[in-house]
């Protein structure tokens, strides 16, 4: 004979669906943002971005970047890329990147990102001027 109650039963089932339906992030809870919306012009420019989840406002770390885009689409100049050099990162949930602005103006920075525990890629872009 078994000591399970019927009742018993439910209230464990009840406990375990109860602890698996916890709310998952989903990509559009996270957000890239520039760190300096102005960039020294230059062949050895660092562009540095904060990635954060908007639902806490708290940094991201450990994200894995595996796309990035420089171009100068602001200007009317989509076709204008440079090509994007990851950097060692010195704070947490700040992602360096050092990239050739060889003309001043706007440029587009476009970003890919899988975010630790994260089904999605995050996708994100920000706008910055290069200044002389």
């Amino acid at each position: 004979m078994n000591n399970f109650s019927p009742k018993g039963i439910l209230a464990s089932l009840a406990i375990v669906l109860a602890s698996t339906t916890a709310s998952y992030a989903e990509a559009t809870d996270y957000e890239f943002q520039l760190v300096q919306p102005e960039v020294a012009q230059g062949p050895e420019a660092t562009v540095a971005v904060r990635l954060i989840d908007k639902r806490t406002e708290k940094p991201v770390s450990n994200a894995v970047i595996f796309t990035t885009r420089m171009d100068m689409a602001p200007e009317g100049m989509e076709a204008m890329t440079t090509p994007v050099e990851a950097l060692p990162s010195m704070e947490p949930g700040i992602y360096r990147f050092k990239t050739n602005l060889s003309m001043e103006g706007g440029w587009r920075f476009k970003l890919a990102a899988k975010v630790q525990g994260e089904t999605d890629t995050v996708q994100g872009e920000v706008i910055l001027q290069a200044t002389p």
